[in-house]
């Protein structure tokens, strides 16, 4: 059975906090800015082998905001879905109107929830354990979220509180999607998975953190990972904005394969470069998908792909696919080029093969001299993925010159169908075997060479 916990409650009363120490991760921002968390965040929450899905919901707040009612929709929709509602309020404040509505409504759900009372550890002279007993609350926890106060007690009461039945957490292919904020990410994983489970809003920024939402396909797994759009100047803006950066570069790190979300209206501009290069650093795989193709005219989209930035070498490289994430169309090439990139940027290639590719790379091209010595190429062996690497072995590593190295990734690229994919050569000088070795002889060979010696001196 799938058991599942949230955690509700008004803005900025630690909720991320929380869900952060409760999955012993940092998957959720966390700030003194009131209302970060915007999307429900899920993560996952262990009592030895057993596992529960945890969900960081935004702050319930009363705003006349359609962002903010969206908000609060999203979170009730996670309350609905759980087996066990946490409901957090900040205990060095008193109850306010919104802490009340969520009560209400709360128990309208008629669902098992559990009343936490965060930021115990400030001095205060709040009432609102006293105004909770008068509401007919008396089981109450009393933490700091951020200092680790009564968290254990807190834990040992969630893991009695759950359905016995164990859970495990969903394993896939992990797809993150990228892009500059408003390029449309939230509305194609929207479509595609075909749930309302992101906020889609013309309000460029309004995802900020990672959200993970797991599907399957043809009966395999994968997790969608959202992130949040990266803006230009992101390391001087606010400080949520350059740690919605380091998330999103984070969630890099841990994918498959990122599909680079652009906005086609805007075609290719140097922001979206950069994001991309920031990716192949990382070493992952990169599909380019051009958003919005379905507001651009026939004139607009032959202008976009001439434009100097889609005709580089360095764009050249990866597989672009046309979509719309309103309309749906696009999306299951989309797809199917994305799980092809992942299944073949994780091959892993035989010393053999490698090295017939090698042999028939140098006899179309031999290589050049170095130093006016012949480089000579001797074998080439797998050595990793993320970036697919190779390690070729020869009698120079340094001095190889760069059209040459071009020629082999070129090469190698084109052969292994490496389109998309990270490639990185390696250069290793080989050891000369006889290089270090000292042959010592033997005292009968001294003396014999001792009496050649001297028969050559009589013989001068």
């Amino acid at each position: 059975m799938f058991t599942s916990i949230a955690i509700i409650g008004r803005p900025n009363v630690g909720k991320s906090t929380l869900f952060n120490k409760l999955t012993k991760s940092r998957q959720a921002i966390v700030s003194d800015f009131s209302g970060l968390t915007k999307d429900r965040n899920y993560g996952y929450i262990s009592f030895g082998d057993q596992k529960s899905l945890i969900i960081d919901t935004g702050g319930i707040a009363q705003d006349d905001s359609i962002l903010k009612e969206d908000i609060a929709e999203q979170a009730w929709i996670a309350a609905e879905e759980s087996n066990l509602i946490i409901f957090l309020l900040d205990g060095s404040q008193n109850l306010n109107k919104e802490d009340l509505d969520i009560l209400t409504r709360l128990r309208k759900l008629n669902k098992n929830f559990i009343t936490v009372l965060n930021k115990v550890d400030k001095k205060s002279e709040s009432i609102v354990k006293e105004d909770l007993n008068n509401k007919g609350l008396n089981n109450i926890f009393e933490i700091s979220a951020e200092h680790s106060i009564n968290l254990i007690d807190l834990r040992a009461y969630i893991k009695t509180s759950l359905p016995t039945e164990k859970y495990q957490a969903p394993e896939g292919k992990k797809i993150a999607v990228l892009g500059r904020p408003n390029a449309g990410k939230s509305t194609f994983i929207n479509k595609f998975i075909k749930e309302d489970r992101l906020i889609v809003s013309e309000i460029a920024g309004t995802t900020i953190d990672a959200i993970s939402i797991p599907f399957s396909v043809n009966d395999s797994d994968f997790i969608f990972i959202d992130t949040a759009g990266i803006r230009k100047g992101y390391r001087n803006a606010h400080k949520i904005e350059y740690f919605s950066y380091v998330r999103a570069m984070h969630s890099v790190e841990e994918c498959d394969v990122v599909i680079f979300i652009c906005d086609s209206k805007e075609g290719l501009v140097d922001q979206d470069l950069k994001i991309i290069n920031m990716i192949c650093e990382m070493g992952k795989p990169v599909v380019i998908a051009l958003n919005k193709m379905d507001l651009l005219t026939k004139k607009e989209k032959d202008d976009m792909y001439d434009s100097k930035r889609a005709q580089s070498n360095f764009v050249a490289d990866f597989i672009k696919v046309e979509i719309s994430g309103i309309k749906g169309t696009g999306l299951k090439r989309l797809f199917r080029v994305t799980n092809n990139v992942i299944e073949r940027a994780q091959n892993k290639y035989t010393t053999a093969s490698l090295n017939r590719l090698l042999n028939k790379f140098t006899s179309q091209s031999a290589p050049p001299s170095v130093s006016g010595r012949q480089l000579k190429l001797k074998h080439i062996h797998f050595g990793g993925i993320n970036p697919t690497t190779l390690i070729i072995h020869s009698n120079q590593d340094k001095k190889i010159p760069q059209n040459y190295r071009k020629y082999l990734e070129n090469s190698f690229r084109s052969s292994l169908k490496l389109q998309s994919i990270q490639l990185k050569l390696i250069f290793r000088k080989s050891e000369n075997p006889f290089e270090k070795k000292v042959n010592k002889l033997t005292e009968r060979q001294i003396k014999k060479r001792q009496r050649m010696m001297k028969h050559v001196k009589k013989k001068k």
